[in-house]
């Protein structure tokens, strides 16, 4: 049985990737360097430390720490207020409450963004557990943020079910010995592939039965 579900943050709770975009776009021209949609792409869901080295090469850890909480401040800007729930993570979001199922975030973003995101959609107070990038600082596809939240919601890795939209969240939600649904938002059905559950979209009844709601 289905005792809780993990939600990832960006492009399977909220569609925030443009928000992400652009605040990469305006801090890496900040610096003399472009970011195209394809730089994005194959990026976005990575650590910060991850672009950013990615794009500008070798860096310290001040000039890191520096540029990231840079750009987050920069996308806070953008996001708060203007973010849109994907469709469908609402109503299975009630739907898990109301069978009595815990739910978590667990997202390599910081605790502050998923803050201003929750806040955004008046979801604050509804998960029972928030694990955020200061929470499991090894970032997916390790599987440290999923077994936290697990641990943080007192229930075995066997009896939760991880959403994501990303194929280092799937690695890391099988890596933590937990079943998982993945979502092509962000990705193709084939990137997903060794998730449990494939679906194009949360209303699909498929993701109603996998989750016993």
């Amino acid at each position: 049985m289905t005792k809780a579900v993990l939600w990832d943050l960006d492009g399977v709770l909220v569609d925030s990737a443009p928000f992400h975009f652009q605040a990469w776009q305006e801090l890496f021209q900040s610096v003399g360097k472009g970011f195209a949609e394809a730089d994005f792409g194959r990026t976005f869901g990575l650590r910060n430390d991850a672009i950013l080295t990615d794009i500008l090469g070798e860096l310290t850890s001040a000039e890191v720490e520096r540029l990231a909480q840079r750009k987050e401040g920069l996308y806070r800007d953008k996001v708060a207020g203007r973010v849109v729930a994907i469709p469908g993570a609402i109503d299975v979001l009630r739907r898990l409450q109301q069978r009595g199922r815990k739910i978590a975030i667990v997202s390599s973003t910081t605790r502050e963004n998923v803050r201003v995101v929750l806040s955004s959609l008046g979801l604050e107070g509804v998960f029972e557990a928030v694990v955020a990038e200061e929470d499991a600082p090894k970032g997916k596809p390790d599987p440290q943020g999923f077994l936290v939240a697990a641990e943080k919601l007192g229930v075995a890795a066997a009896e939760c079910v991880v959403i994501e939209d990303a194929p280092g969240g799937v690695e890391a939600a099988k890596r933590a010995g937990m079943r998982c649904i993945g979502v092509t938002t962000s990705r193709p059905r084939e990137a997903l592939a060794s998730a449990d559950l494939v679906v194009d979209r949360l209303e699909e009844a498929g993701v109603y039965s996998f989750l016993g709601i």
